[in-house]
């Protein structure tokens, strides 16, 4: 009996070791196990875009009026001539501006073998295309225009030469006419480029160049026209040349805001 049970408490202590052995087995196995990671794409860092709001921007519309100082100082140095010019030009749109220019003028010109005083007034229009982009509240004006011009004047033959081809007994001396030639008229088309730059609020500094052509011209009886009010010196020929320095003033009219479209700015990765 008693070898009975102490194989049977042999057994039972056998078994349940046994049974020990085996949970602490799974348990380690369970703690162990590693799941396979699942598949995932690589991500993709989004940008993030920041938009930055401009504030509108105002264009000025109106009319600016000024005066060509080089006409209206020439008198003080050249006792030859007297003038003055009105210009002025109209803000259509963005870069499109009407143009106009309005005169007198009062020029000898002593010749070679003749002496003759132009007295007139004349009228130029047209337009100027501004190809500067001005910043901001700017606006200065690098413009290249198309003019149309007519001049109504006066000739007078003040003295003249007659061409000797054998000057054997020296030159003749000059004969004094005193001969007007009213009713004259002439007409020409330009090509006008210059700038306005605003030095103080409304008021514009200008420099301006013009090349012209002759297409129409009543001439005198006798002699030609050497200088043309509004054209220049014809130098014997259909073209010319003329400059100008202005000094204008603004007169603002209406506005019309310019909408700038917002600037997007990439942040930076992290």
């Amino acid at each position: 009996m008693k070898h009975t049970l102490k194989y049977i408490f042999s057994t039972c202590l056998l078994f349940s070791m046994f049974l020990v052995h085996s949970q602490e087995t799974t348990v380690t196995k369970d703690s162990l196990q590693v799941k396979p990671k699942a598949k995932t794409k690589p991500a993709v860092q989004a940008t993030k875009t920041d938009s930055i709001i401009v504030p509108p921007k105002t264009d000025r519309y109106g009319l600016r009026v000024g005066v060509d100082l080089y006409k209206l100082t020439r008198g003080l140095y050249d006792k030859d001539y007297k003038g003055i010019e009105i210009v002025g030009d109209f803000r259509l749109t963005k870069k499109y501006f009407l143009a106009a220019e309005l005169g007198f003028e009062d020029k000898t010109t002593d010749d070679d073998r003749l002496n003759s005083t132009a007295t007139g007034t004349y009228v130029k229009g047209g337009f100027d295309y501004n190809l500067y982009d001005n910043w901001l509240d700017m606006e200065n004006v690098i413009s290249i225009g198309l003019r149309g011009g007519f001049s109504t004047f006066s000739q007078q033959l003040n003295s003249y030469k007659i061409y000797n081809a054998n000057p054997y007994w020296g030159e003749q001396p000059a004969i004094v006419s005193g001969q007007k030639y009213d009713g004259l008229t002439a007409g020409w088309l330009e090509v006008a480029a210059g700038l306005k730059a605003k030095v103080f609020n409304n008021v514009f500094v200008g420099f301006g160049v013009q090349l012209k052509l002759l297409v129409a011209n009543s001439k005198p009886d006798g002699f030609d026209n050497l200088y043309i009010p509004g054209f220049n010196r014809t130098y014997d020929g259909n073209f010319g040349i003329g400059f100008n320095y202005t000094v204008s003033y603004f007169i603002p009219i209406y506005k019309k805001k310019v909408i700038i479209p917002e600037i997007k700015k990439a942040a930076p990765k992290k």
